[in-house]
């Protein structure tokens, strides 16, 4: 490489899979520079809820990257304190018929295999766990692994205790290369970095940073609304949704889709979700999207009937049609590294995915096969070739 180097590593992305890679790799001893058009935390993170859940995850390579995350983000905590507003609350999946409930036991077992710890609630103790809860529900499980942070504080955090070079409102318009097609760093609107690896951790952007090298990866904008309610007393003790939940967020349909779910927060409001669909960067407000989160969360909570919702807001899920984010080196491109396409699970999935990256751009074995989680997976023979 001619020029000189301005960083051992370009992470583009400030959210928090970006601000996690530069942690990881920093802390394994590399010169990071994290770039972004916007503000930290200014794209899918800051409009996430902060979710760090293995209670939504079948078996497989989801579920093991959300339980490597899971330990590194409590690691992470401990070293943070509460400055992150991390809540080990634990997660309550509840049913809403018996026919339901017989589903998720089933559901739930499975997970207990590959090592969640899922314990079945009969509905005395159910009552328990969430007093206010609407009576009559026949059970549910609850997964004491689920927890949550405030997912902006969390990334100002992590990048910070990188130490990284931040450079904010610098958009990335290009991919360096040499010769022979090896990264060699990006082209901003700010001028040049110079690095011998780049990681695209641009979340629902990442489709058009990968087209900036030359390769395709699928990743599309999934719509979802949150609504809040005035601050409360903490009356909502754990994450607490419906188990068909779980199936929309598996689902392939573009259509809107909505299931409740609820939880407290640290300051006081309760935050209810959730809506999916696929319609690009729309961003407008969609009444029929957020009356139906209402009515599922009365559903499940009838006293959040009396209660005021002081706002709205929405963001985008970076949605890959196999539900699994990209994770690794992009062999179409030797020194691109992709970390994106993590839908909503991106804010529970950064801590692993970080790690991960840092493994791979240090040439140790990572924690996890990475196979699943190829960047070229979808490419076209063409593209492979």
């Amino acid at each position: 490489m001619s020029k000189r180097l301005t960083c051992d590593v370009v992470v583009i992305g400030a959210g928090m899979v970006g601000a996690a890679c530069a942690l990881y790799a920093a802390r394994a001893g590399l010169d990071v520079t994290v770039v972004d058009r916007g503000p930290v935390a200014g794209g899918t993170t800051g409009a996430g809820e902060g979710n760090i859940l293995v209670s939504d995850k079948e078996p497989g390579p989801e579920l093991d990257l959300a339980l490597l995350s899971g330990r590194l983000w409590a690691e992470l905590a401990a070293e943070f304190g509460e400055s992150m507003e991390y809540e080990a609350k634990g997660g309550v999946v509840v049913a809403t018929s018996p026919g339901g409930l017989t589903a998720l036991e089933r559901f739930a077992a499975g997970q207990r295999a590959a090592g969640v710890t899922a314990r079945l609630v009969a509905p005395d103790t159910l009552y328990a766990l969430e007093p206010h809860l609407a009576p009559g529900l026949p059970g549910a499980v609850h997964y004491s692994q689920d927890a949550q942070v405030m997912p902006a504080l969390a990334a100002a955090h992590l990048l910070k205790a990188s130490g990284a070079r931040l450079l904010t409102g610098r958009t990335v318009t290009d991919i360096l290369r040499t010769p022979d097609g090896a990264v060699r760093g990006v082209r901003t609107d700010g001028g040049d970095l110079h690095a011998r690896a780049v990681v695209n951790a641009a979340g629902t952007w990442g489709a058009d940073l990968a087209a900036l090298a030359g390769v395709r990866l699928p990743v599309l904008p999934r719509r979802g609304f949150v609504l809040v309610t005035e601050p409360l007393p903490r009356m909502v003790h754990h994450k607490v949704y419906a188990a068909d939940y779980v199936a929309d967020v598996a689902s392939d349909s573009a259509a809107l889709q909505t299931s409740p779910v609820v939880e407290g927060t640290a300051a006081g409001p309760v935050l209810i979700g959730a809506s999916r669909e696929r319609v690009g960067f729309d961003r407008t407000f969609s009444l029929p999207a957020v009356r139906a989160l209402a009515a599922g969360a009365t559903r499940l909570f009838p006293f959040l009937e009396g209660v005021h919702a002081m706002r709205a807001y929405l963001g985008f899920r970076p949605y890959m049609p196999d539900h699994l984010p990209a994770i690794g080196p992009d062999p179409r491109v030797p020194g691109l590294h992709h970390a994106c396409g993590h839908e909503g699970a991106g804010i529970g999935l950064a801590t692993g995915t970080g790690q991960l990256i840092a493994q791979v751009l240090t040439d140790k074995a990572p924690d996890l096969d990475l196979t699943p989680f190829r960047p070229d997976r979808f490419a076209s023979p063409e593209e492979a070739a």
